[in-house]
């Protein structure tokens, strides 16, 4: 009877099932906790190794990189074994050190697509569990992608046409236009001079004066902008051939007046450089050497365009080609379907735009460096055959025809005018930079 008594009591005691009802609830509690702690945990690994994947994406496009290199040299699409190493080595090196978790599956993938370099990482590790065993998981798998594109520059062709007929032996600037015309006052039956003409006939010509009293002609200020634009070339190079250059001028002499090889076409920029250093005013012998007509675009123009490749897309198989044209705009040739009267057989006239547009038809992009055809008011040939279309009362007119003809010549966005006191050197290189930019925005 005491016995049952002891287990009737015991039935009846509620005081401890508190006790109990936690005991029972604490399982729950703890994994739930354990839960957030290795979740949390988790999270804090994979983003170590997101942060990896995506260093060893970017790092194996960026333009140091072997990927990056070698899609510059490649002439078909494709994968490219070397950047897939590149990007996990990448990836390893920023886990260096780092613990708590087991990799799994890692991959890279680099390839090349059109002027496109695309660099994948994918990875899996497993992390281990300290809470979360109580419910029986013992680990977790956590995963990502990193994918990262970097667009190739573009090969381009450059052709140089550089005006050296003798009208580039005007001054450079007011300044020396002044100093010339003060220098050859009384000098000759062309008094007032402000042609520094290179007249091989008497070696006191005014091409060797001007050298001698430091006057600076533009044909001084093109040869030194054209040097200077080679360093920028190379400066601006991502790949040792992905720019190319080729020089020409007018010819070296009068009697010998057209488009005149200086360089061919060579991804030797240095080399490009010295031959620019050669850069000359056309010499002539005596007044009316060749008629003066020196400046002829219709055969010159022509005559570059057959130089002058079909254009493609920028690849190293298939450069962009752009014609860069400097000139003072004026035509001096035989030419009967001259734009403006002519003296005799004589054309002096603005440049004809169609002259251009077939290089423009066939994809040829024409950057124009007009170099303005200053006003010269002691010149008694000048007023006479060259005002009536550059000139308005007081000088050279913002609607000179010959700056209209020169603009329509150039591709959209590719016309410079450099007036006296602008640097030409300064006015190539931004061109130039136009058209690196260009390359890749409209291919």
């Amino acid at each position: 009877m005491a016995v049952l008594g002891a287990i009737a009591r015991f039935r009846r005691d509620r005081r401890g099932n508190i006790a109990v009802i936690f005991a029972i609830a604490l399982v729950p509690l703890i994994s739930a906790v354990g839960c957030a702690v290795d979740y949390s945990r988790a999270n804090a690994l994979r983003s170590k190794l997101q942060a990896a994947a995506d260093a060893a994406s970017v790092g194996s496009v960026s333009r140091t990189a072997p990927a990056y290199v070698a899609a510059g040299s490649m002439s078909a699409d494709g994968a490219i074994s070397s950047g897939s190493d590149d990007a996990l080595r990448i990836f390893n090196g920023n886990l260096s050190g780092e613990s708590g978790f087991t990799l799994g599956n890692v991959s890279a993938t680099v390839s090349k697509v059109a002027d496109v370099v695309t660099s994948k990482v994918t990875f899996s590790a497993q992390i281990s569990t300290m809470f979360m065993k109580v419910v029986g998981i013992s680990s977790m798998t956590v995963g990502g992608t990193s994918t990262a594109s970097a667009t190739m520059p573009k090969y381009i062709d450059f052709y140089l046409l550089l005006d050296n007929s003798p009208s580039m032996g005007v001054g450079a600037t007011p300044t020396d236009v002044s100093a010339m015309v003060t220098a050859t006052a009384n000098r000759s039956s062309d008094d007032h001079c402000a042609f520094a003409c290179h007249d091989v006939n008497n070696k006191n010509n005014y091409y060797n004066l001007a050298k001698s009293l430091g006057i600076t002609t533009r044909i001084d200020v093109l040869r030194s902008a054209t040097q200077q634009l080679m360093d920028t070339a190379s400066a601006t190079a991502v790949y040792s051939n992905q720019f190319r250059m080729a020089i020409y001028d007018f010819g070296a002499s009068a009697q010998t007046a057209g488009l005149r090889n200086l360089f061919s076409l060579s991804a030797s920029l240095s080399s490009a450089k010295t031959a620019a250093g050669d850069i000359d005013l056309m010499s002539v012998k005596g007044q009316n050497d060749n008629n003066d007509q020196d400046t002829q675009y219709t055969t010159i123009l022509p005559a570059i365009d057959k130089m002058i490749s079909t254009p493609g897309p920028g690849t190293v198989d298939a450069p962009q080609k752009y014609l860069f044209f400097v000139s003072d705009g004026v035509a001096d040739e035989y030419n009967p379907s001259c734009l403006k009267p002519k003296t005799g057989n004589r054309c002096q006239s603005p440049i004809n735009p169609a002259l251009c547009q077939t290089l423009k038809d066939r994809g040829v992009k024409i950057a124009v460096l007009y170099t303005t055809y200053l006003d010269l008011p002691s010149n008694d040939w000048y007023k006479q055959w060259i005002a009536p279309f550059n000139a308005g009362p007081y000088g050279p007119s913002p609607n000179s025809q010959i700056a209209q003809n020169m603009q329509a010549c150039a591709s959209p966005g590719f016309y410079f005018e450099v007036s006296p006191t602008d640097g030409i050197a300064d006015a190539m290189n931004a061109l130039f930079k136009k058209a690196v930019a260009d390359a890749r925005i409209t291919s």
